[in-house]
């Protein structure tokens, strides 16, 4: 006896409506991720009333309080290594000069060193960032 046999139909997965999802969320995580290129430094800057607004420099120079250097991403351990990096940069460094962020509380030696270091190279064009000093107070300063 011959048994019918009946032809089933190839089992197919439909890949579109995966592949949309996939793109739905590859979109969501661009646009809501944030992405950070400079890594943050906990400065605090000195105020200073005659505080003007400069454009940016492209050569950064962080000085935190513990008198580490940090040029642009480079962290840098000693003035010699400071050296050897404003060499590498000292063309753009001459042209368009250097921006100082030394932390309020790190040592007046640390921003020495690095201006010796700018002066040194022929860097003239030497900022020092600051921040814009807090409402003054009405009462009068105490003497002691």
């Amino acid at each position: 006896m011959k048994f019918l046999r009946h032809r089933r139909d190839a089992v197919d997965v439909n890949l579109t409506p995966l592949i949309d999802v996939v793109f739905l969320l590859l979109i969501f995580f661009m646009v809501s991720t944030t992405f950070d290129t400079r890594q943050a430094l906990e400065l605090v800057l000195p105020s200073s009333d005659s505080a003007t607004a400069q454009e940016a420099s492209p050569l950064t120079l962080s000085i935190t309080q513990a008198g580490e250097y940090r040029l642009g991403e480079q962290a840098l351990d000693s003035a010699k290594a400071l050296r050897q990096a404003l060499l590498a940069q000292a063309d753009s460094a001459r042209e368009q000069g250097v921006v100082i962020e030394a932390d309020a509380r790190t040592t007046h030696a640390a921003v020495v060193v690095a201006l010796d270091q700018a002066a040194a190279l022929g860097i003239q064009r030497v900022r020092i960032a600051t921040r814009q000093p807090a409402a003054l107070d009405s009462k009068p300063l105490e003497t002691p």
